[in-house]
């Protein structure tokens, strides 16, 4: 190990490494976000995710999910299997490009997506009371310019 990786090494503190720090508050605020709605509807983070994504765009595909939900294509096709299992959403061949399902909510689906949105707006709510107006547009901007930063990269 050369000098300045030592020294570089040495100075590294993980818990003030952001990337460390946005992914550690991430799944601290999913974890807590659902417990609002996993007993009560028998849902994963990631089946959440799908169906905000559904609810969000009706008529995506898993391609779309994917690229909005930050979730790998393994997961959401899991995610995406239970939940026509379960009723929640149904699939059909994309007539445009029959590589592709397009996915919809069923009416059981949508009537859970419809209760969840009270709870995580509530959610969101108690959770950046801590915040001034200022600071929750600062919050908002920096993120989005991180965001688009890192999809440079």
């Amino acid at each position: 190990m050369s000098n300045q990786n030592y020294i570089e090494n040495a100075h590294f503190k993980l818990e003030n490494f952001i990337p460390y720090q946005l992914a550690v508050v991430a799944e601290s605020v999913s974890k807590a976000f659902s417990k609002t709605y996993a007993k009560r509807f028998g849902i994963t983070i990631a089946q959440w995710r799908v169906l905000a994504a559904v609810g969000r765009e009706s008529n995506c595909t898993a391609s779309s999910i994917v690229e909005h939900t930050a979730m790998g294509k393994v997961q959401v096709s899991r995610a995406v299997s239970i939940l026509i299992d379960k009723g929640y959403i149904k699939s059909r061949v994309d007539s445009r490009d029959r590589r592709n399902s397009i996915l919809a909510f069923t009416n059981k689906g949508r009537s859970i997506y419809i209760q969840i949105i009270p709870a995580g707006i509530t959610f969101e709510r108690e959770l950046i009371k801590i915040f001034t107006k200022e600071e929750i547009q600062q919050l908002n901007h920096l993120l989005s310019k991180l965001n688009l930063h890192s999809k440079k990269n």
